[in-house]
């Protein structure tokens, strides 16, 4: 500070703030990036509280599979390990990485291993292609092939990922929070989804989410800083008074009540339990191939829409749309796909609900180590991170998904009809389809065909004419016969 500064007067926060001499803020490049150390600590709060139901989420649905021969994964062992896998890829995100994306195990990954690999082997099997998917991805970032295809995808479809990610995690949000719900005889009608039960909203959960989207957007017009920390907070103590008093039946995953014990032992019994090649024995090596595969694909993608659309949402990117330092996001998030296998977690990958921190201001890997050390605390305090129902975290997404929809939608050309049809395609596929895969698969098929329609095969560079021809074979491979 100048020392002709009024030494009475505080200064306004400014980016750097009382870090700004530190070592931390020099590591963390926080001044850089214009950002503070209340920034990123709220960041890092925020987007735990928004992903945190992975902690319960995961081991419901690993551990109500079975493998070939009849076996269960015990529920307190699953959620050791998702959280223990979440609190280390996080934490070296944070400090190699250096952005604010956390990791923690995969939604849809999760599914294909517990409902299409499991059911053919044994559970250390199915974890160790997954083991074997994230050794794949390592090796694709150090011969540099997952960089250029990053590099490769145009301006405007890098912008309609983030926007189909906003889209997609508002939906996220809508359905966890029983705003939205699937209906009952779904088969049976067109239409899939519905306002909150039978066409209406009813009880206090919904009333938590409505009131909560409420307060966060009314914060964010008033410009408070830390509106979705505070939104949290206060709907989640709201929540746990309500349940309190009018004895609400059900809230979902998570009801809001304090845990008459608030600590748990972890259980590590999970960790290591992995047989690398064993499920080939089991299905043969072109199906076990195959399985790889589709973890691989699953894993790829995920990760690189997510971390398109965050890095894009936090301002990492350059004039290019490129981000410096790529190659290290995208070695840890290969190493989190094999460590995610390792602990009997499944794949771990980044977490699009890393936008939640974002929205607070994170911009360095400071954020992401205070999430990473929230969910090594969740280690022991398991009763305490799930007592945030999920109608309080989810009214973030949906602020969240509004901020990147606004900040993206004016970057496309819409005049060029063959990028704007594929950012179409690709921003609504990744909602419709419940998967960021999908719409950027579908948008880069969609792409490649139709600049070779147009005659301009020759602006598609190499790299999106090969991921086009992966994607098509995978979506081709049920009617080959090859799943």
């Amino acid at each position: 500070m100048s020392s002709s500064a009024p030494a009475k007067v505080p200064a306004p926060e400014q980016p750097g703030g009382p870090s700004g001499h530190g070592a931390l803020d020099r590591f963390f490049r926080i001044s850089e990036r214009g950002s503070t150390l209340s920034r990123e600590v709220r960041g890092g709060f925020a987007t735990f509280f928004a992903m945190a139901y992975i902690i319960v989420l995961n081991p419901i649905i690993l551990g109500s599979a079975k493998d070939m021969y009849g076996n269960q994964l015990d529920n307190g062992q699953l959620v050791t390990a998702t959280a223990l896998t979440a609190a280390f890829t996080t934490l070296l995100m944070g400090v190699v990485g250096n952005v604010p994306i956390a990791l923690a195990a995969g939604l849809g990954v999760n599914s294909v291993v517990a409902l299409q690999l499991a059911p053919r082997m044994s559970w250390p099997d199915a974890m160790g292609m997954v083991v074997l998917a994230g050794f794949v991805v390592m090796l694709l970032v150090a011969t540099g092939l997952r960089e250029r295809v990053m590099n490769a995808v145009p301006h405007g479809l890098r912008k309609a990922i983030s926007i189909g990610i906003g889209l997609f995690i508002m939906l996220i949000g809508l359905v966890d929070s029983g705003f939205v719900t699937r209906m009952p005889d779904a088969a049976q009608t067109t239409v899939p989804l519905q306002l909150g039960v039978g066409g209406r909203l009813d009880g206090w959960p919904v009333l938590i989410f409505v009131l909560g989207a409420l307060l966060t957007l009314a914060l964010i017009v008033r410009k408070v800083s830390g509106a979705i920390l505070i939104s949290i907070v206060v709907m989640t103590v709201l929540a746990v008074i309500v349940n309190a008093v009018a004895k609400v039946p059900s809230w979902g995953l998570t009801t809001p009540k304090w845990p008459g014990n608030p600590l748990a032992a972890p259980d590590f019994g999970l960790i290591g339990q992995v047989s690398l090649f064993g499920g080939f024995e089991k299905v043969g090596v072109l199906t076990g191939v195959l399985f790889v595969f589709t973890v691989l694909l699953s894993c790829f993608f995920d990760a690189m829409g997510t971390i398109m659309g965050v890095s894009d949402e936090a301002k990492l990117t350059d004039a290019q749309g490129q981000m410096p330092g790529i190659n290290k996001v995208l070695l840890v998030d290969g190493l989190a796909v094999a460590a995610g296998g390792a602990s009997s977690s499944s794949a771990t990958t980044c977490f699009v609900e890393s936008t939640a921190g974002v929205g607070e201001g994170a911009r360095t890997g400071l954020a992401n180590v205070v999430t990473g050390a929230l969910f090594a605390v969740a280690l022991f305090l398991t009763p305490v991170a799930t007592m945030v129902p999920s109608q309080a975290a989810t009214p973030a997404l949906l602020a969240v998904g509004f901020l990147i929809l606004a900040g993206a939608i004016r970057e496309i050309d819409w005049a060029d009809h063959t990028i704007a049809i594929p950012a179409f395609v690709t921003m609504l596929m990744m909602p419709f389809t419940y998967s960021i895969t999908n719409g950027i698969g579908m948008g880069f098929i969609t792409f490649t065909v139709l600049r070779l329609a147009a005659g301009r095969g020759r602006e598609v560079p190499a790299a999106m004419y090969a991921v086009s021809a992966v994607f098509a074979f995978y979506y081709l491979m049920p009617a080959l016969g090859l799943t």
